[in-house]
This record gives structure tokens, sequence and C-alpha cells, in this order.
């Protein structure tokens, strides 16, 4: 998992859009308590800056070192590699990291949670979560993006042959993802709610996303280059010109959910 994200990670970083500030508000709404958060495939971390406006204290975690490396600072946020053991992003440690069994208010996963090995992860998240009142929430985005959607969509075909089969959970808007929790009234297993993510995008800074893109980097990699000239060229101009700004939205999912209040087993 790490190896598709380490060499794009300053891409990564410059590319992706800024998560709305009332998400946060919204999910940090549905905890009892705002003590400690863990955002999970923390990135470059700007989930987790958004969630330490709303918590004390957050541990952002990525199995990928230069992504960690890249993130931005926050006087509340600390960040950790951890080892990418199978994609399950937590062990005992991690555990004890945070705070012991039950200490965790808020678990976030932002354009990551298709990637982890899901019964590891979810296990570990049982154990993390306050109870009553803890909450985890996942979500993310594809490439549906307005008002450019058939753009993105004719380039996004060109990219099938190179995606993992475990992105199919998130180009398909987490409909089929696995997620066995109790429903908050934020997106449930199956119904995912619906948000917009506003984004000011330059043509450059779409040719940036497209590049951390991971299966671009993997077709790179086999020797095929997706964003050749001749591609740029072709979005160049459905796209209106390399001087255009655009006001873009990208049609982001989301998931969350807690657990009982009983023990686990």
């Amino acid at each position: 998992m790490a190896g598709l994200f380490t060499s794009q990670a300053a891409q990564y970083a410059a590319a992706r859009p800024v998560y709305p500030k009332d998400l946060f508000a919204k999910l940090a709404a549905l905890t009892a308590h705002h003590r400690v958060a863990w955002d999970v495939g923390t990135g470059n971390g700007q989930a987790a800056i958004g969630v330490a406006e709303h918590y004390d204290s957050v541990v952002a975690t990525d199995v990928s070192a230069e992504q960690v490396r890249r993130a931005v600072p926050h006087p509340r946020v600390r960040y950790l590699h951890t080892p990418d053991a199978d994609a399950a992003p937590a062990d005992d440690g991690l555990v004890m990291a945070l705070g012991g069994e039950g200490s965790v208010d808020l678990i976030t996963v932002a354009e990551a949670a298709h990637w982890f090995d899901l019964p590891a992860f979810y296990g570990v998240a049982r154990r993390l979560l306050r109870r009553p009142g803890g909450v985890i929430a996942v979500w993310g985005y594809n490439y549906r993006v307005s008002p450019v959607e058939d753009m993105m969509a004719r380039f996004f075909h060109t990219t099938l042959p190179f995606w993992d089969p475990r992105a199919r959970y998130v180009m398909d808007g987490y409909r089929d993802l696995p997620f066995p929790f109790d429903d908050v009234g934020a997106g449930k297993e199956g119904e995912p709610a619906g948000f917009d993510v506003a984004h000011e995008m330059s043509f450059a800074g779409l040719v940036g996303m497209l590049r951390s893109w991971s299966a671009v980097a993997t077709a790179r990699r086999q020797g095929v280059d997706l964003l050749d000239e001749r591609a740029v060229r072709r979005l160049e101009q459905e796209w209106g010109g390399a001087s255009l700004v655009r006001e873009v939205t990208f049609k982001a999912f989301l998931l969350a959910g807690t657990v009982g209040s009983e023990l686990s087993e």
C-alpha cells in the first residue's frame, strides 16, 4: 500500500482538494467527547488539521514515511509513521499510543479506507472507540467532478487497466464498502451520504491531481505515460485553456457510525 503513494507524495500534497470546515463541525457534533481523535491514512494531514480544530489531541498515522514527512504541522496533531502490515493500519502498540481501549472519540479515514484490510482495521476501531459516544467516519471522492464530468470520465477510462482492485470501492462511491457500525444519521452501509467539496483549480492543478492518482503512477512504472504530451493537450482543450482557473466541485461520499456500549467479546 505504501508504495502506491510514496513516489507521488509531493504531487498528492499539492494537488488534492481541501475538505470543507463544516464536515469536521458535523462530525464533532456527533461525538459525546472531544478529547482524542485518530486520523488513519492521513497522507499530507489535511483531514487531521480539520479534526484538530475540534479535538484536544489528534494522532495521525500513515504507512508512507514520505507522506508523513510532508504533512502539515499543527500543535494538536501528532504524526506517526506506521508499518504496512498487510494494509492493517494499527497494532497493539498503536492502541496503547492512542491511550488504550475505549479512549478515542473520533476515528476518521479520508480517501483511504478502501486500501485497508477492513476486518482488521474495523476490529482495531472497535477496540479504540469510546463506548458510548465514539464515532468512526470514512469518506472519499473519485473522478466525478462538476462541471467537467465528461472530461474526467474520459480520462478515468484510460486508467482502468492500472487500478488496484481495492480501488473499486471508491470508484463506486463507497456504496459497496463494508461498514458494520450503527447508524448515526450521516451515511450508513449501502447508503453513503453525499457532500460537496468545492475547489478552485487551475489547469496545472488538474494535471497535478491526475498525476497523483495511484493508477497513473502504476502505469508510469510499467512504462505507460497516461499524461503524455498528447493527453495533456487534449485535457487542456477540454478544460478551456491552460490559463483558465475553474471553480469545480468534487462529489464526495461519507459513511459514519458508532459501536454499542456492550464490551467486545
